[in-house]
C-alpha cells in the first residue's frame, strides 16, 4: 500500500518555492518615493484641489505630491472638502481639506498619513462587528482593507487575523468589472468555478477540496438554497472570503470558505453615480447610486441603487435580463443608537441558456466541438427571482461595549424548463448515443433569520481583551412541486440537437416536496491579549439542527418522509497570532468540522450519508506595509475529513470516503505597490487524497493563479489609469476528458475626462483562448470567448 507521507511529500517543493519567494519579497525595500517624511513635511507643493467631497480630495492630494494618505471610507463618506490651493506643506493642505470634519491626520510611516478621528489613535477600535476603521473600502481606491471581522467576528485587522482572508474591494470589483459574486469568486485567490452551463444553474464553486455552501450578508449566515450566485456587486461595498473551516461563524457547513457580503451604507454627504455601458453580442446596461441625508443634520440618510443588464453570449439565441433595486435607510436614535432597515430584489431571467456539450466521442477522439455548439432551443428559460427585506439595531454603552440585533426574512424562487443532452456519450462511427432530457423544474424557498450579539473589552491580569458573544437562529422553508418530465429523446444529428427538439406542453403537478429545516446556534469568541506581541482566539458556538422533509408523489397517495436531528453540536476554534515586530506576524489555527449531509447526497442503496466530521488546521506568515496599505500572507493548511462525498456519475449516487486528506499552500498579495499601483494576486497549491494515495477531485486543478493590476499614470498622463490580470490554473477534468492548463489575459483602462466623467474599457480573454469552463463526462462548457465592454460613470 502506498505510504500516506506521499501527498506531505509532494507539496514541500511548492511550500519550499513559496517561501523562498515570500523571504524575497520581505527583504524588498519599500516603495521608492522623492522625498523622506521628514523632507515631505518640510517641502512645499503647489496644490490645486476644487471643493469635492473628501474621499476624493484626499485621492488627488495623494496624486499631486505623491504622499501615501489612508482614510477609511465610512470616515470621511459624508464630509465635503473645501476647495485648497496655493504653495502649502503636506501637513497644511491635510489640515485645511480636514478643518471642521472632526478627523485629523496622523503619520503612519515614513511617507504615509492615516486620517482618523480627531483624538483618536491610528487604529482605534470599532466595536460593531464589520464597521472597525478601515473596514469600508469606498472611496479608498484600495484592493485591500485595514479591518475585517468575517472570520471571528471581532474587528481584526487582516495581519491579526488568523485564518486566509480574501478582501474584493470596491475599487476592485469596479476596475475588474465584477459584477456578480460568481465573477467575485472567479477572480478570487483560493476558490475554483466550474460551471456546467452558462444562464441556467450557479456553478460549482470549490475552495481547499471541498465545495463552498456558507455564504453571509453583512456577517448572518445565508442558505446556498438562497442562490446566493444570483447576488449582484451593486448592492455591496466589499466580499470577504475566508478559507478554510469557519464554523464558529456559519455553523455547520464544509471546511472550505466562507462568503460575507458587506452591504453599502448611506452617507452624510449627497453622492449620486450614473453608469451605463454596452459591448460586443448586444450587451448593455444602465445604473444607478444615490445617496442623500434626508434632514438637516443628517440623522436620517437613505440610499437606493437600481441596476440592469442586458446580456448576449456567444450563441445567438442567448440572452438574459439581470435587474437589481437595492434600498437602505439609517437613523441615529441618539448619538449612540443606530436603526438601519432595507430591501433588495433580484430578478435574473435567460432565455436558451448555454449547455454543456460533446467534446470527445466514446472513443476519446475530438467531435470538433465550437463555443457555439453549446445553443440550447428557443424555448427554454430559467428565471429567477429573489427578495430580502432587513432591519437592525445597534447600540453602543458607555463601557465600549456594543450590541446589535438583526431580522432579515428572504425568498428566492425560480421556474425553468431545460433541455440537456445526456446519455452515455456519441459513438463517432454511427453519431448515435446522444439523448436529450427536457425537464420542468421550480421551487420556492424562504429563509428567516435573527443574529443578535453583544461585544466589548475587559481588562484581565492586567491586559485588556475582547469578547463578542450571541445566538443566530434561523428557519428555512422549500416547496417544490414536481411535474412530468417527457420521454428522453435520442439525438440523430450532434451538431443540430436543438433544432431536433420539439416545445413540450407542462403537464399537471404530479409531485410535492416541502422541507423545514431549522437551525438554532449560540457563539462564544474571546481574543486574550497574552503580551504586547501574541494574542490568543478561543471560540466555539453550539448547534440544534432539524430537518423535516415530506416528499408526496399524487398518483400512488406515497409520502417519503425524513425526519434528521442533530442536537448539542460542539463546534470549537483556536487561533494564535504572535507579531514579531510592526510588519510581520505568525500565526496558527485549529478548528473543526460537523455538516450534515443534503438530502440528495445518498448512496446505491437510497440511503442518505452520515455527516461529515473532521479537523482542519492552517499556519502562517502575514505582512503588513506601508500602515496597512499592503498586506500579504503565506499560509499552509491541512484538512482530515470522515465521510467525504465523492460522486459516481455511473450510479448517479454518492460514495462516502474516510480519512481523506487536502493540504495545500498559498500566497497572496493584495495593495498598493506605489503611489497609484494597485495589486491584487496570489497562487494556491491544493490537492485531496484518499486513505490509500488516490487523487480525489480531478475537475479541481491542482495549482492556481490569479493576478490583477492598475496603475494611473504620473505626470500630464494622470488622467488614464492602465490595467489587466491574468487567470492560470494547470490541468483539470475527469477521465474521458482532461482540460490542459490555459491562461486568460483581461485588459482594462479608464480615463477620467474630469472630476465628475470618466470613460472604461474592458477586454476580457483579449487572446482568444478556446477553453473549457467545466467538464462532467465526455461533455463540457466552453468559456466565453474574447469580448469587450465599454462604459462610462458620471458622479457628482
Amino acid at each position: 500500500m502506498p505510504q500516506r507521507n506521499k501527498p506531505r511529500s509532494r507539496l514541500l517543493p511548492v511550500v519550499a518555492v513559496l517561501c523562498g519567494a515570500f523571504a524575497l519579497l520581505a527583504g524588498l525595500p519599500a516603495p521608492a518615493h522623492a522625498q523622506t517624511g521628514a523632507q515631505q513635511a518640510e517641502r512645499s507643493f503647489e496644490i490645486d484641489l476644487p471643493a469635492q467631497p473628501l474621499g476624493s480630495a484626499l485621492n488627488e492630494l495623494s496624486r499631486q505630491t505623491g504622499a501615501q494618505i489612508f482614510a477609511a471610507g465610512e470616515l470621511v463618506s459624508g464630509h465635503a472638502a473645501p476647495a485648497v490651493s496655493g504653495r502649502l506643506s503636506l501637513e497644511q493642505a491635510l489640515g485645511r481639506l480636514l478643518a471642521g470634519s472632526g478627523l485629523s491626520a496622523r503619520r503612519s510611516g515614513a511617507d504615509a498619513f492615516s486620517v482618523v478621528q480627531a483624538g483618536e489613535a491610528v487604529l482605534s477600535t470599532v466595536t460593531i462587528s464589520g464597521k472597525g476603521v478601515g473596514a469600508t473600502t469606498e472611496g479608498t481606491g484600495s484592493y485591500t482593507t485595514w479591518s475585517t471581522s468575517s472570520s471571528t467576528r471581532l474587528n481584526l485587522t487582516p495581519q491579526e487575523t488568523p485564518q486566509s482572508v480574501t478582501v474584493m474591494t470596491r475599487q476592485r470589483m469596479d476596475d475588474q468589472r465584477l459584477n456578480s459574486l460568481n465573477d467575485v469568486l472567479d477572480a478570487a485567490v483560493g476558490v475554483t468555478m466550474k460551471p456546467l452551463g452558462h444562464g441556467a444553474d450557479g456553478p460549482q464553486m470549490w475552495a481547499r477540496g471541498s465545495s463552498i455552501t456558507n455564504f453571509q450578508i453583512d456577517g448572518v449566515p445565508v442558505s446556498s438554497s438562497m442562490s446566493n450566485y444570483l447576488q449582484s456587486t451593486a448592492m455591496y461595498d466589499r466580499v470577504e472570503i475566508v478559507k478554510g473551516a469557519t464554523g464558529i461563524m456559519s455553523g455547520l457547513g464544509t471546511p472550505a470558505a466562507t462568503i460575507n457580503m458587506i452591504r453599502k451604507r448611506p452617507t452624510k454627504a449627497p453622492q449620486t453615480r450614473i453608469s451605463a455601458e454596452a459591448g460586443n453580442w448586444s450587451r448593455y446596461g444602465v445604473g444607478l447610486d444615490l445617496s442623500r441625508p434626508l434632514n438637516e443634520d443628517a440623522s436620517v440618510r437613505g440610499r437606493l441603487v437600481v441596476d440592469y443588464k442586458r446580456d448576449g453570449a456567444w450563441t445567438d439565441n442567448y440572452r438574459q435580463d439581470y435587474g437589481v433595486l437595492y434600498g437602505i435607510g439609517e437613523v441615529d436614535l441618539g448619538p449612540r443608537t443606530l436603526l438601519t432597515a432595507g430591501f433588495s430584489h433580484i430578478t435574473r431571467n435567460t432565455d436558451s441558456p448555454i449547455r454543456s456539450f460533446d467534446v470527445v466521442y466514446t472513443n476519446g477522439q475530438p467531435t470538433g466541438a465550437k463555443p457555439s455548439n453549446g445553443a440550447s432551443p428557443d424555448w427554454i428559460y430559467y428565471d429567477h427571482q429573489v427578495n430580502s427585506v432587513f432591519g437592525s439595531i445597534e447600540h453602543t454603552f458607555g463601557s465600549g461595549w456594543s450590541a446589535k440585533a438583526e431580522l432579515t426574512h428572504g425568498r428566492y424562487k425560480y421556474d425553468a424548463l431545460i433541455a440537456s443532452l445526456v446519455g452515455n456519450g456519441v459513438d463517432q462511427a454511427t453519431g448515435l448515443g446522444a439523448m436529450a432530457q427536457i425537464s420542468f423544474w421550480g421551487s420556492t424557498t424562504e429563509q428567516t433569520s435573527l443574529d443578535a450579539y453583544v461585544t466589548g473589552p475587559f481588562s484581565l491580569f492586567g491586559r485588556q481583551h475582547e469578547l463578542i458573544g450571541g445566538v443566530t437562529l434561523s428557519r428555512l422553508e422549500q416547496d417544490s412541486p414536481g411535474y412530468p418530465s417527457p420521454a428522453r429523446q435520442n439525438i440523430t444529428d450532434l451538431f443540430n440537437w436543438a433544432n431536433e427538439l420539439s416545445e413540450p406542453t407542462r403537464g399537471a403537478q404530479t409531485s410535492k416536496t416541502t422541507s423545514k429545516q431549522y437551525q438554532v446556534s449560540a457563539y462564544l469568541n474571546a481574543r486574550l491579549q497574552l503580551s504586547d506581541a501574541t494574542s490568543l482566539l478561543l471560540g466555539s458556538r453550539l448547534i440544534n439542527w432539524k430537518l423535516d422533509r415530506d416528499a408526496v408523489t399524487y398518483s400512488s397517495g406515497n409520502v417519503d418522509a425524513a425526519r434528521l436531528r442533530e442536537n448539542n453540536i460542539f463546534v470549537p476554534y483556536v487561533g494564535i497570532v504572535h507579531a514579531l515586530n510592526d510588519t510581520y506576524s505568525l500565526y496558527a489555527s485549529y478548528t473543526q468540522i460537523f455538516n450534515p449531509q443534503p438530502y440528495y447526497v445518498i448512496d446505491i442503496d437510497g440511503n442518505l450519508l452520515d455527516p461529515e466530521e473532521g479537523t482542519s488546521y492552517e499556519a502562517g506568515i502575514k505582512a503588513s506595509f506601508n500602515g496597512g496599505a499592503l498586506t500579504s500572507s503565506l499560509s499552509l493548511f491541512r484538512t482530515r475529513q470522515d465521510t467525504f462525498p465523492v460522486w459516481d456519475g455511473v450510479t448517479r449516487t454518492y460514495t462516502a470516503i474516510d480519512d481523506t486528506i487536502t493540504e495545500g499552500v498559498e500566497v497572496e498579495l493584495a495593495g498598493e505597490l506605489a503611489n497609484g499601483w494597485q495589486l491584487g494576486a496570489g497562487y494556491t497549491y491544493s490537492e485531496t487524497r484518499d486513505k490509500d494515495d488516490v487523487r480525489l477531485m480531478t475537475r479541481i486543478p491542482r495549482n492556481t493563479a490569479k493576478l490583477f493590476t492598475s496603475y494611473r499614470l504620473p505626470g500630464e498622463w494622470n488622467r488614464l489609469t492602465l490595467g489587466g490580470g491574468v487567470n492560470w490554473e494547470s490541468e483539470s477534468g475527469e477521465a474521458a476528458y482532461t482540460q490542459d492548463s490555459y491562461a486568460l489575459l483581461n485588459l482594462m483602462a479608464r480615463y477620467q475626462i474630469n472630476k465628475q466623467l470618466s470613460v472604461a474599457a474592458h477586454l476580457n480573454n483579449a487572446l482568444d483562448k478556446r477553453y473549457l469552463m467545466g467538464v462532467a463526462g465526455t461533455r463540457g462548457v466552453y468559456g466565453p470567448p474574447r469580448n469587450f465592454m465599454v462604459s462610462a460613470k458620471y458622479s457628482f
